[in-house]
């Protein structure tokens, strides 16, 4: 079994360690001096239990590692696009490709079924790269819910990677051969992975997660805990998750979200989560699949989220006074 994780970093480096790790043929896309350290030296995982660290073929170059039998897109979302121009050196004709990546996914209306069945999300695949790339016959929706950073380059760092099952789920519903392919590698590598019919349903749940504290921790440049010693921002964090409730039942999905215990979460949580990460780094923010895409959807539905737009426009403009 030949995987390859295209970034590996945060999330994709964990994955392709455990995978290096279980003794899979896996290889990874990566660049800069987090790919020089992981040429040196291997990639190392931290966590609260072990550090290991694993050899692991790695090229900025696909073309370097041939094609594989599935691939895991780990990048954030504003390196999508360039993803498409990069990936193809990895597809076979039946290659699947997952996105683990936050937020609304580029992909999120192909088997959707309905009005709005196929409808394209242009500011997130601008020119439509990524459709014309990868194709839906490939598509393998995904979530990675681990909390994880890379404090130095080679090395991931995350409390217990066997938190939370990543989720698999074809776009349509359907069980793919390409999704069991992909669940088999993360089994074979000691990851929990959970097969899932409404993927959306899903996603809308780590999204509503992302958007009780994200902004709020972007904002206020402080882990997501201190976000919620204020009673006022613990508000503000229950109007939001109601607001994308709202989104959520007019999108047709049926997403479990219990406020409460996502504001009890946020309380003990001293992790500044990959948003966060990405401001303190001068890196670009996930803002278009985390906040503005939602907000698109909402106009599309005729669903208010006043909340949201102002938390939005907030760091549009810290974004942009940053040049980030």
């Amino acid at each position: 079994m030949r995987i390859c994780i295209f970034g590996a970093g945060a999330i994709g480096g964990f994955i392709a360690a455990y995978m290096a790790r279980a003794g899979i043929e896996v290889s990874i896309v990566a660049r800069g001096a987090h790919l020089a350290a992981i040429r040196a030296q291997g990639l190392t995982v931290e966590t609260r239990d072990e550090t290991f660290t694993v050899p692991v073929r790695a090229s900025e170059d696909p073309a370097d590692l041939g094609v594989q039998d599935g691939v895991f897109v780990t990048v954030k979302a504003p390196s999508l696009p360039s993803v498409a121009g990069l990936i193809g050196p990895l597809l076979a004709p039946d290659t699947p490709v997952t996105f683990l990546t936050n937020g609304v996914p580029w992909w999120y209306f192909h088997g959707h079924g309905g009005a709005w069945d196929g409808r394209r999300l242009p500011m997130l695949d601008p020119g439509d790269v990524l459709w014309s790339a990868i194709g839906p016959r490939r598509l393998v929706g995904g979530i990675a819910w681990p909390a994880s950073s890379v404090p130095q380059p080679g090395v991931v760092r995350l409390t217990d990677p066997r938190s939370r099952p990543t989720i698999l789920g074809a776009p349509d519903g359907t069980l793919s051969s390409g999704a069991v392919l992909l669940q088999q590698a993360l089994e074979r590598a000691g990851l929990p992975v959970q097969m899932e019919d409404r993927i959306r349903d899903r996603i809308w749940e780590k999204l509503a997660f992302n958007l009780s504290a994200g902004p709020l921790c972007v904002l206020t440049e402080t882990p997501v805990r201190s976000t919620h010693e204020e009673p006022a921002l613990i508000e503000v964090s229950r109007r939001v998750m109601a607001e994308a409730a709202e989104l959520i039942a007019a999108l047709g999905c049926r997403a479990e979200i219990d406020v409460e215990r996502i504001v009890a979460t946020n309380m003990q949580l001293g992790h500044r989560p990959s948003v966060l990460q990405d401001l303190q780094a001068s890196r670009p923010m996930e803002i278009d699949a985390l906040y503005n895409v939602p907000l698109q959807l909402a106009a599309l539905t005729g669903t208010r989220m006043p909340t949201l737009e102002m938390l939005a426009a907030l760091i549009r403009v810290k974004a942009r006074s940053l040049g980030l």
